[in-house]
Parts: structure tokens; sequence; C-alpha cells
């Protein structure tokens, strides 16, 4: 299930975003890859630890959080604290095909959490640079995501994926990975379409329709039964 999200962060934000890491030290982004990763990561991020990083992460947290298509697509139970990368046409960035550590630690708080969903928020617009499509493999083929800024991709984190050569400008964004209360990627994408379908109803027939009420208490006991918390 690979699942776009748009306008998580207004213009203003992401115009603030940029100042404040425009102005900011990057480092080597293989800081933060696993072993595999590290031979086809070639980029730069904010240090993961860095008050710059924090603060901004816990902005970006506190957005999509606030986002009501992104809580039913992902059923947060843990989100990892966002890291800010970026890929300059310049130095030849790129990331190689991968697949994403199944578990991910916050080196500050001990915390641990199993990497169900990837996430990456987009904070340039698109005719900024050429390349750096985000490509995700499925069982479906090869899907290209290049969003707007403020706009975010979720998809399974056990899926290859790349991020192609940046061949003009600068490409900047936001990644980071979710632990889901519904671990099964079928069910969640079950939930997913249950919850679209009911909030399409709420519009034609109001949130007291009986039967929206009746799939309502579907959606929940389907949680319910599936949730790990």
């Amino acid at each position: 299930m690979l699942i776009c999200v748009p306008d998580v962060l207004s213009k203003d934000d992401v115009a603030d975003f940029r100042r404040i890491m425009d102005a900011s030290g990057w480092e080597d982004g293989r800081s933060t890859a696993g072993a595999q990763s590290a031979l086809v990561k070639r980029n730069e991020q904010l240090p993961p630890n860095s008050d710059v990083s924090r603060q901004l992460g816990k902005r970006v947290v506190s957005a999509i959080t606030s986002n009501p298509k992104f809580i039913s697509a992902a059923i947060p139970l843990h989100i990892f604290p966002p890291l800010f990368n970026r890929y300059a046409a310049a130095d030849g960035h790129h990331f190689g095909i991968h697949v994403d550590n199944a578990v991910r630690g916050d080196h500050l708080t001990g915390a641990r959490i199993r990497t169900d969903l990837s996430v990456t928020l987009f904070l340039s617009e698109p005719d900024d640079y050429d390349g750096g499509e985000l490509v995700v493999e499925d069982n479906y083929g090869s899907h290209e995501v290049k969003l707007p800024a403020g706009s975010l991709v979720l998809y399974p984190a056990s899926s290859l994926h790349m991020v192609t050569p940046v061949t003009r400008g600068v490409r900047v964004g936001s990644f980071f990975w979710i632990q889901s209360m519904v671990r099964d990627q079928h069910a969640r994408t079950l939930i997913y379409d249950l919850d679209t379908a009911i909030q399409g109803l709420v519009a034609r027939l109001g949130r007291d329709d009986p039967e929206t009420v009746k799939l309502t208490g579907v959606y929940h006991n389907l949680i319910r039964y599936w949730a790990e918390v």
C-alpha cells in the first residue's frame, strides 16, 4: 500500500523549515545507514541528535498526528523522530536500491521501534530539481513518487526502494518510520479502505445515518481485533 498525503505542512511552514535547514550544518548521510544501505547511499543529512533536527522533527510529528488521512493510513503506535536529508546535483547524490532496517533505535532516548511503514516528506518543490524520484517496488511493479513540498508518501518499510540521482538543483526532505498498531499490511489496507468509504458515506448521508454508524462500529471492532498496543 502506497499512500500520498497532501498538504501536511503549509507552504509557510515549508519555507520556515528551509530557512532553518539552509542555515544549519550537514553531515554525511551514511551515518544513519545500515551496512547494506551505506554501500549505496550518497546524500547529506542534518545531524540526527542536533537541536535543529529534534525541534523540526517535533513540528513534523505535530503536523502528521493532526492529519486524519495520515492517521487513517498509518494507525501509528510509535513514530521514529524524523530525520532530514538533502540530495545535491553538484555532488552526484542518490540512494541506490535498498530495504530499510527492520528495527530502528533512537540514540538519545534508547527507544526501539519495528519499522512497519517508511515515510518521505518532501520539502522541495518538484520544479526545483531534476531526478530525485523516490522509486518503490512492490508486487505490481515500480512506482515513482515526486510530490509537492509539504506532502508526504507512506509505503511498506519492507519494500525495495531507491532515490534516483539528482541531476539539477537540490532535493530536500524528511524521512522517518512508523510502528503501526496494526502490524499486518493487508489488515491495514482493509481498515484504510473501510475508513475511506465511511468518510464518503458521512459526506453524503451524515454521521448519524444508521448504516454509517454500523460501519463505523465495524471499523473500530476491526482495529480492536488487530491492534497491538
